[in-house]
């Protein structure tokens, strides 16, 4: 079965979200209120904070806005990495925060174990499985990365298992596969749909008020008070926490830092046992591959295999458009990859396509700030790392609006902003030059010209 064909009967729409079990949206904001903390956002990052907000102080009254509904964007159709790191991997971090590494790690780890530990106290069912993750080489030179990887890492204390061909195939078989790279304890696979759902009703619980399909269209400074406009009602609130991702911020500086970037992925219908008999995959791990241009790939409960990443998409002009959710070119160059890392799936079809915006900026992992004499806070640019991130980011913001020192807000990493991108329309020539120039080192041994070469020096962080 051809490509084409495996994608005849696919759905547009992203699987984790196109599920009976999703819940009904909560009432939208009717009127004029006011709140200790207001949270703009019903993605991970508004969800954690209004979470931590109440467990924090329990008095404390939190109203969370959410545009469309709990989890419907970037955090309800990803592919469900939930990563110990902060820094969007170990290389990036250590390229950007060499003196914080260590404390950036250890901090990493913490957070993935709290995040553990919150999903079993407020019962949030959500396939949580720490099954760690693969970086697979499937060229000749992405073999050296891995072994500097896991130098670095052993020189931190932690141990990333290096697979030689024959190692890393018996744990998944491809043909593609040159070694390997297992992180045993820094991932975990969760269902990102149920995640937000189940923040969201953890919220509830906790007496967050929750309005769904309630987009903010303005704020503004009201004296004591911020106030924020619905199309219905309004929000007049002493704290303000941002977490709307790559959607035009209602800060304008942050359009500086901040472009959206799209992502597309494929859901194969469930394998069957001689199916996953023939590839392995015993120990259920996620998988990256490890060029600058690369797939993520797994296991869902009932063992469908989640194929995306590859294209990296930038409109001209930054803009999102719903239409560009569907990319078929994109698509086919996806299904004709899975097809030629597993043959032995041959026959596979796919039941999902779908696609949609992430937030980007040139550090490719978050940054955070604050504004209005430090009553407001926000956290964004996780560039697709941030199912697990997003719970520091989020504890990062209510330390700040709390305006206490933590370890946290003494973070270089936290203190810090990331270089801006240029003014449109030199930002399209540099984002489609720079993505050109990615392509090549991939099919050049990872060559980096002197584009990529200029940028790395200047603390662009264009890699994988």
């Amino acid at each position: 079965m051809g490509p084409l064909k495996a994608l005849a009967d696919a759905e547009r729409k992203p699987y984790w979200l196109d599920r009976p079990i999703a819940p009904e949206p909560l009432p939208r904001l009717v009127g004029d209120v006011t709140a200790d903390l207001a949270v703009v956002g019903g993605g991970f990052t508004g969800l954690w904070t209004a979470l931590m907000a109440k467990e924090r102080d329990p008095s404390l009254d939190v109203v969370l806005l959410e545009g469309g509904r709990a989890g419907w964007a970037a955090s309800g159709r990803n592919g469900g990495f939930c990563a110990a790191s902060l820094t969007h991997g170990l290389g990036n971090g250590l390229e950007r925060w060499p003196d914080e590494i260590a404390a950036l790690e250890r901090l990493g780890r913490e957070n993935l174990g709290e995040i553990e530990a919150s999903l079993a106290r407020h019962g949030v069912a959500c396939s949580f499985e720490r099954t760690g993750e693969l970086r697979v080489a499937t060229e000749e030179w992405q073999l050296a990365g891995l072994d500097e990887e896991a130098a670095v890492a052993a020189s931190l204390g932690r141990r990333l298992e290096r697979l030689d061909a024959d190692r890393v195939r018996a744990e998944l078989d491809s043909p593609t596969y040159l070694g390997g790279l297992w992180d045993r304890e820094g991932v975990a696979m969760v269902d990102p749909a149920r995640l937000a759902w189940g923040l969201r009703d953890a919220c509830v619980r906790l007496g967050v008020r929750v309005a769904e399909e309630t987009p903010v269209r303005s704020l503004r400074d009201g004296g004591r008070l911020l106030e924020l406009r619905t199309p219905q009602g309004s929000v007049r609130a002493r704290r303000v926490a941002l977490g709307t991702g790559a959607f035009p911020p209602l800060l304008r500086r942050l359009r500086h830092f901040l472009i959206p970037v799209y992502d597309y992925a494929l859901m194969t219908e469930p394998l069957s046992a001689a199916q996953l008999a023939a590839l392995g995959w015993r120990n259920r791990q996620g998988v990256g591959d490890s060029g600058n241009q690369f797939h993520y790939y797994r296991l869902t409960d009932d063992n469908r295999v989640l194929w995306g990443g590859y294209d990296a998409v930038y409109h001209n002009g930054g803009l999102v458009r719903p239409e560009y959710d569907q990319r078929d070119a994109t698509f086919e160059k996806l299904a004709r990859h899975f097809f030629e890392t597993f043959p032995q799936l041959h026959g596979v079809r796919f039941t999902h396509r779908w696609g949609g915006v992430i937030d980007t900026c040139s550090r490719f992992s978050a940054f955070f700030g604050t504004a209005y004499g430090s009553r407001l806070a926000y956290a964004a640019g996780y560039t697709g790392l941030g199912v697990g991130a997003t719970r520091f980011g989020a504890n990062v913001m209510l330390d700040l609006l709390d305006g206490r020192p933590t370890e946290r807000t003494s973070l270089r990493m936290v203190r810090d902003k990331p270089m801006p991108f240029p003014p449109e329309p030199v930002r399209s020539g540099v984002v489609q030059f720079t993505r050109w120039s990615m392509v090549r080192a991939d099919a050049h041994q990872g060559r980096r010209n002197a584009w990529l070469r200029m940028l790395d020096a200047m603390g662009f962080g264009f890699d994988s």
